[in-house]
């Protein structure tokens, strides 16, 4: 759960302060309904803004509630700006069944309020106020959904962009690896078997066995310069991509799809890693974000990478805001995962956390 930050501080001023500016007037009901609205107000400053934890709504309705029984058991008190300001709050982020209860909650408190003391001239600019209120929200909730909008095609474009590079990269690689099997290891392929040749005839012919030796030296160069070249062909198309790179990658296209958070955390020196090791890193997290999406669409994620001294660690948990159910078994993605850990003498760990689902695996590096 993270800090609370300033905007967080300052939201909960608004809601709390105009319940310590009524207590003056309050009478024993008062101070019963100021006490729940300071109570349940503290939430909010790690509530408000995770729109995917289920508290959120009903503790911000429930402050509507209390407020505007405030405003009409005390009138003249400073409920209202309690009432007015965690409605736009409501609306700036909730969904629509929250919004229309605390409309719903506000008309219904003036209307009390106007009943009970006969201010109906008074109710007319109140309810006009709950109308300006939810309007000015609702503008807010739109410009704020256009810069993510604009923020995830932004993302999107330099997403394109690096991938446009990266693919006039490896065809420039592709390039070279022809120009250097075509011209390089077919000649070297050609030596070698011109040597093999030639010492087969100084062997059929008696030469001495300095200048068999000679042949051979060249020859095992010619053969050692072929297998370097192979190796150089190979790598050259060949896409290595750092594991940390990659899994930075798939992460990125979770939150473009998402729009979730999904965030890695690295720790110890990251080195290079066997092939086979990067490929079960990888595989890892693809396998885990695929089961997110299935089972707990939108939901934060959280990746570890740790680079111990004899192993590697990989962490992978989305924060589901609950505690999953158990799985009744093992799927055939969880099924491979760990049967490529195993051939890597690694062990995987899998299950239900606190908030969410969890990976664990460890593979010797």
């Amino acid at each position: 759960m993270r800090r609370p930050q300033a905007q967080d501080w300052l939201r909960w001023a608004l809601v709390a302060g105009p319940m310590f500016a009524a207590m003056p007037r309050a009478n024993s009901l008062a101070w019963v309904l100021i006490g729940l609205t300071l109570a349940l107000s503290v939430p909010l400053l790690w509530l408000h803004d995770a729109g995917a934890n289920r508290w959120a709504p009903a503790v911000a309705v429930a402050v509507v509630g209390t407020a505007a029984t405030m405003l009409a058991v005390v009138p003249n008190s400073w409920a209202s700006v309690t009432m007015f300001g965690t409605t736009f709050f409501v609306v700036l982020r909730q969904r629509t069944g929250p919004i229309v209860l605390a409309v719903a909650i506000d008309l219904a408190a003036i209307t009390c309020w106007a009943v009970l003391h006969g201010t109906w001239q008074g109710a007319v600019p109140t309810y006009a106020a709950v109308v300006v209120i939810v309007l000015i929200g609702l503008n807010r909730r739109a410009r704020l959904a256009r810069m993510e909008q604009t923020e995830l095609a932004l993302a999107r474009a330099q997403t394109a962009n690096e991938e446009h590079a990266r693919a006039a990269a490896l065809a420039e690689r592709a390039r070279i690896a022809r120009e250097l099997h075509d011209v390089l290891a077919h000649s070297l392929a050609g030596l070698s078997l011109n040597l093999q040749g030639a010492r087969l005839m100084l062997v059929r012919d008696g030469a001495s066995p300095d200048a068999v030796a000679q042949i051979e030296r060249a020859q095992k160069l010619a053969s050692d310069g072929l297998a370097e070249a192979r190796k150089a062909v190979a790598a050259l198309r060949e896409d290595a991509v750092p594991v940390e790179r990659a899994i930075a990658d798939l992460l990125a296209a979770y939150r473009l799809d998402s729009g979730a958070r999904a965030d890695l955390t690295v720790r110890g020196e990251p080195r290079e890693l066997d092939p086979a090791v990067g490929t079960a890193l990888v595989r890892a997290v693809q396998e885990a974000l695929a089961n997110t999406r299935k089972h707990a669409a939108q939901a934060d994620v959280d990746v570890t990478l740790d680079y111990a001294e004899a192993a590697v660690h990989l962490t992978v948990a989305d924060r589901q805001g609950r505690r999953p159910p158990d799985a009744p078994a093992a799927g055939y993605g969880l099924r491979g995962m760990g049967e490529r850990v195993a051939l890597l003498d690694g062990r995987l760990e899998s299950g239900p956390g606190e908030d969410g689902w969890r990976i664990h695996l460890t593979v010797p590096a």
